[in-house]
């Protein structure tokens, strides 16, 4: 676990489904149909949303673009750096130990 990662910590739902979406090549339109699919709707991604965490996210070296991997229509594709991965590693270990405690305080059995 390295402190470069920790700062990002923690991401925004937005963010984090962005990052997670990016484990593989994707351009944005695909990125925007993944999160929607993935949250059944609950999240649309809006093109200005999309492209201004991709460019903060690359920015912050969280993702880089796959100038080798060029679809027919040009598009520009996404996927993970080292240091995004861990991050978004970090994160899921996280939400589970959020989730995990939440339902101690809740009195909620992991049966019901």
């Amino acid at each position: 676990m390295s402190k470069e990662a920790i700062q990002f910590l923690p991401l925004t739902e937005t963010t984090y489904l962005i990052l997670c979406s990016l484990s593989r090549p994707l351009h944005g339109y695909g990125i925007m149909q993944q999160v929607s699919d993935v949250t059944e709707g609950r999240i649309l991604l809006a093109p200005g949303t999309l492209y201004g965490a991709l460019s903060k996210l690359s920015k912050d070296n969280l993702i880089s673009t796959v100038s080798s991997v060029m679809n027919e229509d040009k598009k520009k594709n996404y996927i993970l750096s080292t240091l995004g991965s861990e991050v978004v590693k970090l994160e899921l270990v996280r939400l589970e130990k959020l989730l995990r405690e939440s339902k101690i305080l809740l009195g909620v059995n992991e049966s019901e």
